[in-house]
């Protein structure tokens, strides 16, 4: 009988390739070789209304989540929903403003810039139309091509798991644990939050914000293996290049309108965070000028320049604290040259100065400045590798795919938790300090706390000189490192 009612069905199995299908107590079609079950059901003849007509029907089971032993069965585009409501959760706990969860996106450009939301736009799952929805899995149909999405995976938690790791035409956007990132980012740029990327990927290395193991947050029921690790699970830190670069691509795939404008009194506007740097790198105060006089010269600081714009292809996808750090550097190249001999010339002219002349303000004198900043520098280093290294990268939270197995997991989980506890009192080893709260500084430098260390009230006498009614610098030159090798390397093709 079964195979009477299963002789018609010639489709192979998405799993196997193997045609060899047999019928479920329920009526489901399901693969004899790999015990696939897909949506496919029996087909019942019928006579009560019109003769000989074939009705087919499917489950609607699969958005009202049934409770099975494996747990509910959950969708790929739901996990990376919950991991981005995860994320916007932390970063309002941090500071940012609450409309991060609003799910409205404004089309209208002179409207409030708050009117977008990572919650709402975490719908976005593939441009090939993975995402599916509730009416497309329960209507009355012919499901003589079962597709992949239509199966429960028995390689995975999810549904789509499977599925979801095909290749992808060039051009398709997938989401991924680091699109989350961009997700968050445009976000924050929408709102023009004072938080720039690399603060971003800070926050998240910190642990602040969930990325690492962000699975672990997902309810009990919704179960995660196979494939599912694949997707989910990340086993190195996010790229700022990666992640800007799927913003860009994000932005323009959803058509979002032009951004809210970057003015000269937002926090992304070169001349802002350059005095953030500034104060973080332990430099003169006076070089704020001078960075500002660097953004008119070369017209960076302009509203079209910095304000994001996806729709305008040609527009330049600016990355605000880059640009900040590299108008540093040509400010510190225009004065000291930085060739390695300039500035040890200056140096030492400037320290002779100041052990004269102890009274009034100091000249800033580079070498100390660089011996200073080298050995602070170092220090955080060694903290931020000490850290990676104990990084656990396996999941703390225990994973488990039934409730036989809970119990089993849990107690050595616990067996686990409790040798380390041991072996941790035995070797003396200090425990964990607990995590603190993030700061927009890396590096604090004042007066109080660094014993004299502290160059921003320093001046720039030395290697300024009055000019008619401005100051400009005594060094005329500017030294490109690339010079001598692009010739060089002109030379060797003649």
């Amino acid at each position: 009988m079964e195979e009477e009612d299963t002789r018609d069905y010639s489709e192979p199995c998405v799993q196997c390739s193997v045609v060899n299908w047999g019928l479920t107590d329920e009526g489901r079609f399901y693969c004899k070789s790999c015990h696939n079950v897909i949506e496919r059901t029996k087909e019942v003849l019928t006579s009560d209304v019109v003769p000989n007509t074939k009705i087919q029907s499917i489950s609607r089971g699969f958005r009202k989540r049934k409770k099975i032993d494996k747990g509910w069965e959950w969708y790929v585009c739901e996990g990376f929903q919950y991991i981005l409501k995860k994320q916007a959760e932390a970063l309002q706990t941090l500071g940012v403003c609450p409309q991060m969860k609003i799910s409205d996106i404004s089309t209208d450009v002179d409207s409030e810039p708050e009117r977008i939301s990572i919650h709402g736009l975490s719908s976005f799952s593939e441009s090939d139309g993975d995402l599916q929805t509730e009416s497309s899995f329960g209507h009355v149909s012919s499901i003589g091509n079962a597709s992949a999405r239509e199966t429960t995976s028995i390689c995975s938690g999810s549904v789509d798991g499977g599925s979801y790791l095909l290749k992808r035409k060039k051009g398709n956007l997938r989401m991924s644990m680091p699109m989350t990132l961009s997700f968050c980012y445009i976000a924050l740029l929408w709102l023009r939050e004072p938080v720039t990327l690399s603060d971003l990927l800070r926050f998240v290395i910190d642990g602040h914000i969930p990325y690492l193991n962000a699975f672990q947050y997902f309810p009990e029921e919704m179960k995660l293996y196979g494939v599912d690790l694949k997707i989910f699970r990340v086993e190195s830190w996010p790229v700022y290049e990666d992640v800007h670069n799927k913003m860009s691509e994000l932005a323009a795939f959803l058509d979002l309108p032009c951004f809210p404008a970057i003015t000269d009194s937002c926090f992304l506007h070169p001349n802002i965070l350059c005095i953030k740097y500034l104060m973080e790198a332990n430099l003169p105060d006076e070089l704020h000028n001078w960075t500002c006089r660097v953004v008119k010269k070369i017209n960076v600081g302009e509203t079209d320049f910095l304000t994001l714009d996806p729709v305008n292809k040609s527009a330049r996808k600016v990355k605000y604290d880059v640009l900040a750090a590299a108008i540093i550097i040509v400010v510190l190249k225009l004065l000291f040259l930085l060739d390695d001999q300039y500035e040890w010339l200056n140096a030492n002219f400037a320290g002779k100065r100041n052990q004269k002349n102890k009274e009034g303000c100091l000249w800033f004198d580079f070498k100390k400045w660089y011996k200073i900043m080298k050995k602070s520098v170092d220090v955080e280093q060694k903290k931020l590798d000490e850290e990676r290294a104990r990084c656990l990268w396996k999941c703390e939270k225990p994973l488990f795919y039934s409730a036989k197995e809970k119990s089993v997991v849990l107690k050595k989980r616990q067996m686990v938790v409790n040798l380390q506890r041991q072996f941790g009192a035995l070797s003396g080893s200090m425990q964990v300090a607990e995590k603190q709260s993030p700061s927009s500084f890396q590096l604090n430098w004042t007066e109080e706390n660094t014993d004299g260390n502290c160059f921003h009230g320093h001046i720039l006498e030395g290697v300024l000189q009055e000019k008619g009614n401005s100051l400009t610098t005594m060094n005329t030159k500017y030294w490109l490192c690339t010079v001598k090798l692009c010739n060089e390397k002109q030379g060797g093709l003649a």
